[in-house]
């Protein structure tokens, strides 16, 4: 049978969504792109926020129009949604024909089974294997994911319950399929978890990500190593030296603070307060001169009064942050937030996202066109649609959420190699260059 994947929300939810794939091919099913074509459909939700939800809802019955346009014969929800809401999705949703709630990954070929074969007598019992994934992200870059879970507590976020408490994988292990995506010719490695720098703390009673970042830099044939998601109160000396030293990590640190004011830092049960993030992103800054920061930012947190938000845009313009992503707080289900007095109104957390996100573009051109003239390597990934233009990526920037380099094709072939380019003009989040020799 045709197997087609829809894979929503973040990263990590893709790695699962490749495993998954990586199990049908391993019991002979084809895996089509076309959704028309698919006799199965698999939607991986996202169940994080409000709006993630609603998109996640809205998928699942678009891809129900195909049990009747279309070849579908059956519709397979998994993730995070169904993980936080299978009760009331089988009631509000019954053209879905399996729920895979995250809870029951160790047992998803049996229920494909007992789904698509009606087999009851000698299950299978395949698991999602990350050794066995396809990878969906084209033939250079990938996703390394290091551990499953939070356990920060955050009193926004939802992921602890859906997702449960952290948990590292092995150090090995992750070594190993390291070398398997090298093998395999994936040059740039993305390193990702809920919070990367918390990673092996549960294990050895220790972080590891920088050991684990140096030893990942050691295998042949990967070139590129970022990783996401370093929370402000675990990112070590350690890890800033190792960054500085090693030529393959990107200089880019991924630093969600969510907020600056104190007092609203503490109602989010967050660990790290004003003080402590200015003096890190100094340091940072002063050990690694080109460095990129990114961070992300919750607007209209319950009780964030009108000085909270001067302060938060405030720091915004003092601190420069090279790429800046801004949130409108999410009155989740069951999480302690969600219960807090002084919930912001809608349009009061409208406006300030509106005024945090005008003044990131400002700095956002001001940076970017400080880059004009210089020379940057520069990864190739895709054609424009009508073939004028290469697009591809510098250090400076993370699939998908970050902008692109845009570079006239002169030369035929360049996908997938690093070039190196000239800056000549930007446009809106994006660079334009000229290949150079």
């Amino acid at each position: 049978m045709k197997v087609g994947f829809i894979s929503l929300g973040c990263s990590k939810n893709l790695v699962d969504t490749e495993m998954t794939i990586g199990l049908f091919k391993e019991h002979q099913y084809d895996i089509v792109n076309d959704t028309n074509e698919a006799e199965i459909i698999v939607v991986n939700t996202c169940g994080f926020i409000e709006s993630a939800k609603q998109e996640a809802i809205n998928t699942i019955l678009e891809m129900a129009e195909y049990k009747t346009k279309g070849s579908c014969k059956y519709l397979i929800a998994m993730g995070c949604l169904v993980e936080r809401y299978e009760k009331e999705l089988k009631k509000a949703l019954p053209e879905v024909d399996l729920f895979l709630p995250i809870k029951d990954y160790d047992k998803i070929w049996e229920k494909i089974e007992k789904l698509v074969n009606k087999n009851t007598h000698n299950l299978q019992t395949s698991n999602l294997d990350y050794m066995n994934r396809v990878i969906s992200t084209g033939k250079t870059t990938t996703y390394l994911k290091i551990a499953e879970g939070c356990s920060n507590k955050c009193t926004y976020c939802a992921i602890p319950y859906i997702r449960g408490q952290y948990i590292s994988r092995p150090f090995e292990e992750i070594i190993e399929e390291a070398k398997l995506l090298a093998k395999k010719g994936y040059k740039e490695i993305i390193v990702i978890a809920q919070d990367t720098t918390k990673y092996g703390i549960d294990l050895y009673g220790k972080p590891r990500l920088a050991e684990l970042l140096t030893k990942i830099s050691k295998i042949e044939g990967i070139k590129w190593i970022r990783f996401l998601y370093a929370y402000p109160e675990s990112i070590t000396d350690e890890l800033i030296e190792t960054v500085k030293n090693n030529n393959k990590i990107c200089k880019y640190f991924d630093i969600p603070i969510q907020h600056i004011s104190n007092s609203v830092l503490k109602r989010m049960n967050r660990k790290s307060n004003r003080e402590q993030i200015e003096n890190l992103i100094d340091k940072i800054k002063r050990k690694i001169p080109d460095v990129i920061l990114r961070t992300s930012l919750i607007v209209g947190f319950p009780g964030e009064a009108e000085k909270d938000f001067e302060e938060l845009y405030n720091f915004v313009a003092k601190s420069n942050f090279d790429k800046l992503g801004v949130f409108k707080y999410s009155r989740e289900d069951n999480t302690p937030a969600a219960r807090l007095p002084e919930q912001i109104h809608y349009k009061t957390k409208t406006k300030r996202l509106n005024e945090i996100m005008s003044l990131a573009q400002k700095i956002s051109k001001q940076k970017l066109t400080e880059k004009i003239g210089k020379e940057y390597e520069t990864l190739i990934e895709t054609l424009t649609f009508d073939g004028k233009y290469y697009v591809g990526r510098t250090y400076m920037d993370i699939p998908e959420e970050d902008g692109v380099v845009f570079i006239p094709n002169t030369k035929p072939n360049l996908e997938n190699t690093w070039i190196n380019v000239k800056i000549t003009d930007v446009k809106n989040y994006d660079l334009i260059g000229e290949i150079l020799g």
